[in-house]
């Protein structure tokens, strides 16, 4: 067999892309994934082919005003999103208390719920869990972010709040008048929330 210029640089591309898939699949993205651009990319290959909702409701789309979308609170009642956090920027984390990536992040959450304070950003936490789980699993791990609760399906609230494959952890920006900034497809690493939350 013959080695020409044209093979060696075909087998270098080749290998190239096999590391560069390596580096996806055991990092998750890696810094891709961190950046607007790589989570915009994430989102609308996750949403291309994603099929209507069952009752023909809205999906969130990012620039546009959040559907209305309510969910149980965790503690009664129900909550409406956005209406019952209008006037203040939300940002709603999609959690589960089986989710080992869920789980690492909520501590980075509680500390940013709490520097936010009465006038900064509002953090809600969104179980799509059995609310006794979430329950148990608040006992152990307690945040002091207000947590609502919905089962999952195929039209729950991640699904409506516009993550239609239901991937986990998935959390939303929203501006105090309702329409949808940001999104993001996995969990926040340490300090991250700051820099993604900021106007």
């Amino acid at each position: 067999m013959k080695i020409t210029p044209l093979k060696v640089v075909l087998v270098a591309l080749a290998a190239g892309g096999l590391g560069l898939l390596a580096g996806v699949l055991a990092t998750g993205g890696g810094p891709l994934l961190g950046t607007d651009l790589g989570q915009r990319v994430l989102n609308d290959a996750l949403t291309a082919n994603a099929p209507p909702l069952s009752d023909g409701g809205p999906v969130a789309r990012r620039g546009e005003a959040l559907p209305p979308v309510q969910v149980e609170a965790l503690d009664g009642g129900r909550m409406r999103l956005p209406g019952d956090f209008a006037g203040r920027p939300l940002l709603v984390n999609v959690w589960a208390s089986w989710c080992g990536p869920c789980i690492k992040e909520m501590p980075e959450l509680d500390r940013y719920a709490r520097a936010q304070g009465a006038a900064g950003v509002q953090v809600l936490g969104l179980a799509l869990d059995e609310p006794q789980a979430v329950r148990e699993f608040l006992a152990r791990i307690p945040v002091h972010y207000p947590q609502a609760i919905d089962a999952p399906g195929p039209a729950d609230a991640g699904v409506r709040l516009g993550n239609p494959k239901g991937v986990l952890p998935y959390s939303i920006l929203v501006s105090a008048d309702g329409r949808l900034l940001k999104q993001k497809i996995g969990p926040f690493e340490h300090g991250e929330i700051d820099r993604w939350a900021a106007p």
